[in-house]
């Protein structure tokens, strides 16, 4: 079995290991900006918390190579100013050996300079294809790219004979790159976007943007990309307003919060999910269902509550860290980078990573399964 591999299995199930780490060994530097605070709290913050959990079970279990892991991380909302200080904090002041971070598109984007002149590893949390393409040599991703999640809504619109959309889009990074993505591939999949139409983020000034689409009858289902406070409220507006088109949102609606905030009016919106969202209904021979479960039991004794999906971007993302920190036999720079791009067939909570020098992601189309939320949940449709 590959080291990587290995070190990813024992780590999963390390819960209640004894210390066994010598108090004066030298400790390797894990730096992390996230939006644990505002608008992207719901991001930020289990992404957080699973980087405490994983790095204290690590720990337990006799650190990296004999040393301990050290986290420091700063809370940079969804600020890109605060997240370019808090990276040039942790590579001049901090010292960390490695980065990982970036709940927001925004945030990522605006360090990347930094990153890349510093040379130092960087694992990125936010959803963005611009992260990786072009490839930089210094930065992976470890949740899905909005491509594909594109070409999943896509993909489910084809199947149901959808030809003819509207779509309705924030003006945040997410926003921005997600309706990129979708309106350069909806061709390939034979649909059409009839109606466009924009509003600024985290505001609930949307009906004259759905009164647009309203007003054309040929719509035939509605794409509506965001995150923040504004999707459930949209959610909940689109049902008032009375429209019979089919509802479809995004990957960034996958959290406890967007259900609890739209209620009853997100019954039957579809999106794509990340694994973790429906791990109980993932057949037994998914590779991603033993991590997932490990995963959650974790999370639930250390923090008494269940993980989201944002948080499982983070749980992969510090396996992924230390199992290249492992294979490089310790903390040079350029070693850990090598390690990171050679991961290869990795067993994640989001699926399985097949990393390369022309793929600094390294998962395919079913790192994301659509679903539609049914009686206050996400259930699998595919």
């Amino acid at each position: 079995m590959r080291a990587f591999a290995r070190v990813a299995w024992i780590l999963l199930f390390a819960i209640g290991a004894t210390d066994a780490l010598a108090q004066t060994a030298p400790t390797i530097k894990i730096g992390a900006f996230l939006s644990v605070t505002g608008d992207g709290a719901y991001v930020g913050a289990p992404q957080l918390a699973t980087l405490q959990l994983y790095v204290d079970l690590i720990n337990k279990q006799g650190g990296v190579n004999g040393q301990p892991l050290e986290l420091f991380y700063y809370d940079v909302g969804i600020d890109m100013r605060s997240a370019q200080t808090a990276v040039h904090r942790l590579i001049e002041t901090d010292r960390v050996d490695l980065i990982i971070g970036g709940s927001t598109t925004g945030a990522a984007m605006t360090v990347l300079s930094l990153i890349e002149q510093a040379q130092i590893p960087f694992i990125a949390l936010a959803g963005s294809t611009a992260l990786i393409s072009p490839v930089n040599p210094w930065v992976f991703k470890t949740s899905p790219t909005d491509r594909i999640a594109c070409a999943k809504i896509l993909e489910d619109m084809k199947r149901r004979g959808i030809a003819r959309i509207a779509m309705i889009s924030g003006d945040s990074g997410f926003a921005v790159s997600m309706a990129e993505q979708c309106t350069t591939q909806a061709a390939n999949y034979g649909i059409s976007i009839i109606v466009n139409t924009t509003y600024p983020s985290q505001t609930r000034r949307i009906n004259d943007q759905l009164a647009r689409i309203r007003a054309v009858p040929e719509v035939q289902a509605v794409l509506a990309l965001d995150f923040g406070s504004t999707p459930p409220y949209l959610a909940e507006a689109y049902r008032r307003s009375g429209a019979k088109a089919p509802l479809y949102q995004t990957q960034a609606q996958v959290t406890e919060e967007y259900l609890n905030l739209a209620g009853d009016a997100a019954e039957g919106v579809r999106m794509p999910v990340p694994p973790l969202s429906v791990a109980d209904y993932l057949p037994d021979a998914d590779p991603s269902k033993r991590i997932l479960r490990a995963y959650i039991d974790a999370y639930r004794k250390h923090w008494d509550v269940p993980p989201n999906a944002y948080g499982a971007y983070a749980h992969d993302a510090i396996l992924i860290a230390v199992s290249a920190i492992v294979r490089a036999g310790g903390t040079d720079k350029v070693a850990i980078r090598q390690a990171i791009e050679e991961t290869e067939n990795f067993a994640g909570a989001n699926g399985i990573y097949r990393l390369s020098a022309q793929d600094h992601m390294g998962l395919d189309l079913n790192c994301f399964r659509m679903a539609e939320v049914r009686n206050g949940t996400w259930v699998l449709i595919e």
